[in-house]
Formats: structure tokens, C-alpha cells, sequence
């Protein structure tokens, strides 16, 4: 059975354009498939994914009477949701950010990794993916060349300046798609092929061997890996987890890394969180494809006891056939610890990898001479998402993180030497946010969407309250939490350092140059989203809903109906929203 969501074929809507979304989809996997060739660990993890996962829906469904998800539902939850490239010069981004316009991917944010503390790199970056529920997402970062002083910056602009990477045809494609507001089957696949037989493709050549030993000498391997080689390949993609703790002690142990025995405590224990947390919110949130009607379907059940110890047995029994024998690929090991919040603290993302492999590489003189030499920068990250944050919840986490790194690097060879002190000792900051969603909801700490039922349409006239969490509890109204969608630079400078070795860089320039979000946008042709606007908005959308089914808008304060309107008019203008 293949480790990849299967290339389904793209629609062709009446106007002739094919699915825009579906052509993400099918980039993706196409992307999946070319990766996998170029790594073939980056293959298995998947494939150890893929059985984690299957684990974690199988101890659900003794939870959740009626619950099933069949393989195919397995794939297409457990595939690519994240991937990152970094590019040397402004046109080529420029060019990148229409590539991905074309598959209904917009940019967000705005991530200036210049200015991360000990973990800055000489980039800044942007991420793509669509506006609402996106499966996928894309990290681009730009070489901020004026981060070097001058004889450095010549010498990577003089190289840069003499690739290609985007073809001919590719540019046409774009073009035309964008003439015409999208491309037809036959052109929607060629510009998939263009990506990944051309523009994200590793070779495995570069280009100056001197100056990429120098970068590299002088702790500059990002910026060694942008402006070296000779196409916009991936660095990493990154599937989608149930189960952080459970996936990388299954790397672990398929890697060499866990003995058996300590791989059961650490698989039951994390089983059994699942079963704990595992509830409707859970499902709302790792399964997006599911219909709310057909989760609120399910009828509660209580597992047998023992039922995580049984569900571990299949795994260990799984995880050692020959298929998943990592250990005897070559491989750098895998992370200490797993970055982001603390495996009880549902908030954001977490994020965890295998370290980067080290690649053959030839490189090629301007006299055709060549230079064999090794490379090492491409990863295996994995991540598993959970709430969006308020601007009052990503307070509390950025002091709870900085409280919990300051504790790790106080002894940071405890992960190794002792996991469950590390485990206790980490999650203890985080105490101060509340576990559950209905009370992160509560306390503002993370967004929500919001329905009207039946039974509160029904009450419309007789209801008085307009506090919405009162009228989840009366059944008058529905929530769910918002699920993070986009980037964490403090997460992933520490992915980028570990994998690396490389714990960020200063500036050689004369003085440090100042970068903006505006300098990147007028470098792109377009302006980046506020996903944090978007996020607000979708809440404030669905609370107006409510109150309009519920009858209740005059009983809204005028300034508060106001600021929920205003919010709520950000997703106006958005492309990707309109006709959802």
C-alpha cells in the first residue's frame, strides 16, 4: 500500500478551469511523491505516521460508538499539511508567490528571522496556503543579502544572478492563469509538473564550492543552501499527526534510537492521553472532513480496560516488520524533544523531526571541473495542530514557553538522561492554561466558530442573554475552536538549529539592515493577510449569525454589534473567500 494520498484526478468546473483546491491537492502529493524518491526515510516516516495515526483512530472508535475512518480517510488526514523552501533573489520570490496564486495559495504574515534572538537566520519569510480550513501550507523565506558585509554579498548576488529557475514554459502557465482567472486540465497539470520536476526538485548540484564553504564555515548553512544550488528545493515536508508523543517514539524505536520496553511505557501513556483528551472537540478538530452532524452522531462509550496496552501490542507487532527497519537506513538520529506547548496544552502547533540528512552534492566550476562533497540541511519535521490563539492566549504561551525553555536550558541533557522529569518539568509553566476547549473558549484565550441550533431558533423570542458561552451551556447555540493554520518562527528556528547545528547568526553588515513587512509585500505585487484578522473575523462572523438567527441583535451594546461588524468586514476582499 503506498505511504501517499493517491493523485485524484482535477475537475474541470462548467467554465472550463480546473478546481483550484484540488489542484493544491494534487501538487501536494505530487510533491509527496518526489520527496519521497529524493529521501527515502522521508517515505518511511510517513508510513510510520500513517500506522500512528491508525492507531490513535482505532483506540477512538472504542470511545466514540459509530466512529470509523476507513484508509483512504487515513491518507488524506495524514499527509503533507506543511512544506518550506527558501529562495536567493527577489524575482524568483516574486515568481514563487504567483506559483502558489495559482493553486489558491495567498501569502500570511510576515516573519522577519532576523530578529529571533539566538536563533536568527538572514531571511524573512512569508507562508502560503488558502484563507479558510487550509490543508496545506508553504514556509518561503527571501536571502537577505545586505544581512553580509560587502565582499560576501557580491560574491552570493554574482552567483545567484546566473540561475534559472523557473522555465520558460512555467512563467507562461502562471501568466496565463492569471489572465484568465485559472488554467485548464491540461495546463493545470503541466504547471504541477513544472513544480515538482522542475522548480522544488533536488539535483544534488551547486555551484562555487569555495563560497559555499565559506557560508558554511562562518555558520552561515542557510544561507550556504540558498544560494548554492541550483533549484527552490524543499527543505522538508511535513505531515500531520494525532499523536506527537506517539510518533516520535515510534521514529525512535523503528530508528534504534527506544528499546522495546520504553517505547511500550511511552506508546500506552500516550494512548491513554488520547483517550482522555480524545473527545468531540478532538474529533472537530483532526478531522475536518467529517461532518459536524455525523460526529455529534456518535454515542459515548467506555473502552475496555487495558485497551491502550492492546492497542500498543498491534503497534510494536506493526513497527517491527521489515518495511519499517529505519535502523538500517542511514539516518542522523532524531530530535531530544519535541518543540511548542506541552503535550497537555491543546494551543497552536507542536513540532518535532528527524534530523537532516547528509547528501552527496557536486558541485560544478565555472571551468567544468567538479568538487564531490556532502551537503546537509533536508529534514523529516512532523507537526500536529491544534486552537488559534487570541492575542490575551498567544501572551500567556510566549511566557509560558520562554519559562519552559529557560527551565530546559538550565539542564539540557535531562530529555536524554531522564524524559518523565524533562515531561513534568516543561508542561509546568503551562498549568496556566486550561485544557479543554470549552474553557480556553471562556477565558478568550483561543477563537471560535459559532452555529445556532434548532432548539435555540425555535426559543428565538424568549432568549434574553447575549453571552454566547451561556448559550452553548442553554443549547441554543453550538462552538468549535479554530484550528491553527500557520507559522511558529520560535518552533521553528528551534527545528532549524537542532537539525542544523547551527544556533543563529549575527549580521556582517556594517550595521544590521532593518527589514519590513512592506519591503517583502512590494517584492510580492500583493499585500500579506493578517491570519490573525482572518482568524478574528471568521469568529466574529459566526457570532453575528448567531445573534441574528437567535433574534437577539438588538440586545447587543451598539459599540460591541459594531466591533463585531468591523471584525467581522476583514474577510472582505480576501481572495479565497468569496463563493465559500
Amino acid at each position: 500500500m503506498t505511504t501517499h494520498a493517491p493523485a485524484q484526478p482535477i475537475a474541470q468546473p462548467a467554465h472550463g478551469f480546473a478546481d483550484k483546491l484540488q489542484m493544491q491537492s494534487r501538487l501536494f502529493a505530487e510533491l509527496s511523491r518526489m520527496f519521497g524518491r529524493e529521501a527515502p526515510l522521508y517515505d518511511k516516516s510517513l508510513l510510520v505516521n500513517r500506522v500512528c495515526n491508525r492507531a490513535v483512530c482505532d483506540l477512538l472508535a472504542q470511545r466514540h460508538q459509530g466512529f470509523s475512518i476507513t484508509d483512504d480517510e487515513i491518507d488524506a488526514v495524514s499527509g503533507e499539511r506543511h512544506g518550506a523552501v527558501r529562495i536567493g533573489r527577489p524575482d524568483e520570490f516574486r515568481w514563487v508567490g504567483r506559483f502558489f496564486a495559482a493553486f489558491a495559495m495567498e501569502p500570511h504574515d510576515y516573519y522577519d528571522m532576523t530578529i529571533v534572538g539566538a536563533r536568527s537566520q538572514p531571511v524573512v519569510a512569508t507562508a502560503f496556503r488558502s484563507v479558510l480550513d487550509p490543508d496545506h501550507r508553504v514556509f518561503c523565506s527571501l536571502l537577505q543579502t545586505d544581512y553580509f558585509d560587502p565582499a560576501t554579498r557580491a560574491r552570493i548576488e554574482g552567483l545567484l544572478a546566473r540561475r534559472q529557475v523557473f522555465s520558460d514554459n512555467a512563467k507562461r502557465l502562471i501568466e496565463k492563469g492569471e489572465r484568465q482567472g485559472g488554467l485548464d486540465h491540461a495546463d493545470a497539470d503541466a504547471l504541477i509538473r513544472e513544480g515538482a520536476d522542475r522548480i522544488f526538485k533536488w539535483t544534488g548540484r551547486a555551484a562555487d564550492h569555495t563560497l559555499y564553504t565559506d557560508l558554511c564555515a562562518s555558520g552561515f548553512k542557510i544561507a550556504a543552501d540558498i544560494a548554492c544550488f541550483e533549484r527552490h528545493h524543499l527543505n522538508h515536508l511535513t505531515p500531520n499527526t494525532f499523536c506527537m508523543d506517539l510518533y516520535t517514539a515510534a521514529m525512535k524505536f523503528c530508528m534504534g534510537e527506544m528499546d522495546e520496553p520504553t517505547f511500550r511505557l511511552r506508546a500506552e501513556r500516550s494512548l491513554a492521553r488520547v483517550l482522555r483528551a480524545g473527545d468531540a472537540d478532538f474529533l472537530r478538530l483532526n478531522f475536518k472532513r467529517l461532518a459536524r452532524e455525523r460526529i455529534d452522531a456518535y454515542q459515548p462509550a467506555e473502552p475496555p480496560a487495558g485497551a491502550a496496552a492492546l492497542q500498543v501490542d498491534a503497534l510494536v507487532a506493526r513497527l517491527r516488520q521489515d518495511d519499517l527497519a529505519l535502523h538500517r537506513m542511514k539516518h542522523a538520529g532524531f530530535k531530544d524533544f519535541t518543540e511548542g506547548p506541552s503535550e497537555d496544552t491543546p494551543v497552536l502547533l507542536r513540532q518535532d523531526a528527524y534530523k537532516a540528512l547528509t547528501e552527496p552534492v557536486t558541485f560544478v566550476n565555472d571551468d567544468g571541473t567538479t568538487v564531490e562533497a556532502e551537503h546537509t540541511a533536508r529534514f523529516g519535521e512532523i507537526e500536529q495542530r491544534f486552537y488559534a490563539t487570541t492575542p490575551k492566549g498567544r501572551e500567556l504561551f510566549d511566557r509560558c514557553l520562554a519559562e519552559a525553555d529557560a527551565a530546559r536550558e538550565k539542564d539540557p541533557g535531562l530529555p536524554r538522561r531522564d524524559f518523565d522529569a524533562y515531561e513534568s518539568l516543561y508542561a509546568a509553566p503551562f498549568r496556566a492554561f486550561p485544557k479543554s476547549l470549552p474553557e480556553l473558549l471562556r477565558q478568550g484565550l483561543v477563537y471560535g466558530r459559532y452555529s445556532p441550533t434548532a432548539q435555540g431558533i425555535a426559543a428565538r423570542g424568549t432568549i434574553t442573554t447575549t453571552d454566547i458561552h451561556e448559550l452553548v451551556c442553554a443549547g441554543h447555540a453550538r462552538q468549535e475552536g479554530l484550528r491553527y493554520e500557520d507559522f511558529l518562527p520560535v518552533s521553528a528556528a528551534g527545528i532549524f538549529a537542532s537539525n542544523l547545528n547551527q544556533y543563529g547568526t549575527r549580521s556582517t553588515a556594517a550595521a544590521k539592515p532593518v527589514y519590513t513587512r512592506k519591503a517583502l509585500e512590494d517584492i510580492l505585487g500583493r499585500p500579506t493577510i493578517d491570519s490573525e484578522a482572518v482568524y478574528r473575523a471568521v469568529e466574529a462572523e459566526s457570532l453575528l449569525h448567531v445573534y441574528e438567527r437567535l433574534g437577539l441583535m438588538d440586545r447587543l451594546p451598539p459599540e460591541r454589534r459594531a466591533a463585531l461588524k468591523n471584525d467581522a468586514e476583514a474577510l472582505a476582499g480576501v481572495p479565497g473567500v468569496q463563493g465559500r
